[in-house]
């Protein structure tokens, strides 16, 4: 994404700081890169927890693209970006370990397709009247995500049914007077491509030995984890061999099934990640000195912190960082550590997952410069929350014509108070 500064200052006075700034031209190139990988009986989905603005939802509505969700509210999200209901085709999947709050309901009203991931979720919806298609999410027994905390599949993952339950796991669903229409598992990104490429042919084959069990099946999802690289912008994984590699998979399971199998993929992090960054103001640098506990620092103290941008604190995720100079001028760069207003020390976006300072060298900011945090729109807004009372930063939307639309306010006191009630529990 091309970021102009007068137009970020610009923004910057109009909606404050910090904001988080959408680029639809960007937002759509990846969703175009997608489409052209998956033709001829593979259907993209997008994982909406990534990043569920109505807006995008509503561009990968254009775009054909389906809807994996994990909530109740997300399935009705979707529904309110334009996605159909029902199961003909199921462009809603509700993907699951646990039912809650309303998911169940909302199965049920809207004929969302459940991917169950915990066999005592077929008592659930056998109990509640529930006699309609079912997807089995599988836990494989390998796979990586981009950091451990992010493991997918595996002994140590908590997603999915494992394998070697699966065959008692079918006769429970038939048993329950429903149908095994999909398998569907989620092996992670991993940290190389090429562990990508070889888990999900691997992934692939292990589905096609176990289609004896469900002769009903119309579908097969081989889940995320198609990597963007966050450290270089330019280098990015080749999405052909990904195309050929869709192609091979379906071609494995059509022959074990001896009929056309659908194949789906879900990405999340490479649809909307490069879409979207973080503005943010430097409020101020100050810097602390060596001693016999360690290496001194210099602090960039910024107005977003993790209440906004998560990532680095759960897991030392790298972003990218550009400084905005106020007065235009070129800055020379030295050791930077990026921190945030929260009362917590973890507050750091200069971090990795092992230590809590890790600067990096960029241009020495001065207090009101703009600080721009890349590639954050997986996860980015998805994950912010009401920490210390903050409402969310406001979503500001860039059109390739430079039209600009805010799609989301910041938060008030009043928004953050509206649940707030004082009502006697009757029992």
């Amino acid at each position: 994404m091309q970021l102009d500064p007068a137009l970020l200052s610009s923004i910057a006075q109009k909606v404050g700081t910090p904001f988080w700034f959408y680029s639809a031209g960007t937002l759509r190139q990846r969703i175009s890169e997608i489409k052209q990988v998956t033709s001829d009986g593979i259907q993209a989905r997008f994982a909406m927890k990534s990043c569920p603005a109505t807006k995008v939802l509503g561009e990968m509505h254009k775009a054909g693209i389906w809807i994996d969700a994990v909530s109740g509210n997300e399935m009705l999200r979707a529904m309110h970006a334009g996605h159909a209901g029902g199961q003909t085709p199921p462009v809603i999947l509700y993907t699951s370990d646990v039912f809650r709050d309303n998911a169940l309901q909302v199965v049920l009203e809207k004929g969302i397709l459940p991917n169950i991931g915990s066999p005592g979720m077929i008592g659930q919806l056998a109990a509640a009247g529930y006699k309609g298609d079912v997807s089995i999410r599988v836990n494989p027994g390998f796979g990586h995500g981009h950091v451990n905390s992010c493991d997918t599949g595996g002994p140590s993952s908590k997603h999915g049914v494992w394998l070697g339950d699966l065959a008692a796991v079918a006769k429970e669903v038939e048993a329950a007077g429903m149908r095994v229409v999909m398998l569907h598992a989620h092996i992670g990104s991993g940290p190389r491509f090429e562990e990508l490429h070889e888990n999900l042919e691997r992934l692939a084959r292990e589905f096609a030995a176990l289609l004896p069990l469900f002769p009903a099946l119309e579908g097969v999802s081989l889940g995320g984890g198609i990597p963007h690289n966050y450290r270089d912008a330019a280098s990015q994984i080749p999405l052909e061999p990904l195309r050929q590699l869709f192609a091979r998979c379906r071609e494995i399971l059509s022959t074990a099934a001896g009929r056309p199998v659908r194949v789906e993929i879900e990405p999340g992090r490479y649809f909307v990640a490069s879409s979207c960054v973080l503005v943010t103001r430097v409020a101020e640098v100050k810097a602390t000195q060596s001693n016999e506990k360690g290496e001194g620092a210099t602090f960039a103290m910024v107005d977003a912190g993790f209440v906004d941008l998560v990532r680095p604190a759960m897991y030392g995720s790298f972003h990218g960082i550009d400084v905005v100079p106020l007065d235009g001028k070129p800055r020379s760069s030295a050791p930077i550590v990026v921190a945030g207003p929260l009362c917590e020390s973890g507050d750091v976006f200069t971090r990795d997952d092992a230590e809590l300072l890790v600067p990096r060298d960029l241009p020495v900011p001065a207090p009101g410069d703009l600080l721009v945090l890349r590639d954050a729109g997986a996860y980015g807004y998805a994950m912010s929350s009401n920490y210390n009372s903050i409402g969310r930063a406001p979503q500001v939307w860039m059109e390739p014509d430079g039209r600009i639309e805010l799609i989301s306010r910041r938060e008030t006191l009043e928004d953050l108070l509206r649940a707030e009630v004082s009502e006697t529990v009757d029992l």
